[in-house]
């Protein structure tokens, strides 16, 4: 996972993918929306959740301020939690999306390499070729 990314972005499109009340708060709403934004280098699928749907509708321009990848069944995703900023800006971008690039299409599978111990142990203030 990252963090800490800024992007400005155009949203392509958006699609609810969950909306149901909270357990144990019926008057609350869990909702969640995944959309596509991108800007001239690609395309990422962005999380939304509750209120961030409401400014990530398709066509608008925003900002990401401290947003952070996710990895989600083996795919990035793009998400701003607490820490970070949604901004809507009222002129289009300034740029052509790349669709050609999604990152979210590509999967990615944690490998464990595991580390190759040290043939002898390094000496310190040795000159250069008695180390060994």
């Amino acid at each position: 996972m990252t963090h800490g990314n800024n992007l400005t972005a155009r949203v392509l499109s958006a699609r609810n993918v969950l909306d149901k009340p909270l357990p144990n708060q019926p008057l609350r709403r869990a909702q969640v929306a995944e959309c596509l934004v991108g800007d001239h280098t690609g395309t990422v699928l962005f999380t939304a959740r509750n209120k961030q749907i409401e400014m990530v509708k398709p066509g608008n321009t925003v900002i990401f301020r401290n947003a952070r990848i996710d990895m989600f069944k083996d795919t990035m995703r793009l998400a701003v939690d607490k820490w970070g900023l949604i901004e809507v800006i009222e002129e289009p971008a300034g740029f052509k999306v790349n669709e050609n690039n999604n990152v979210s299409e590509v999967e990615y599978e944690l490998v464990n390499v595991p580390l190759e111990k040290p043939k002898k142990p390094f000496k310190a203030n040795v000159h250069p070729e008695e180390r060994y």
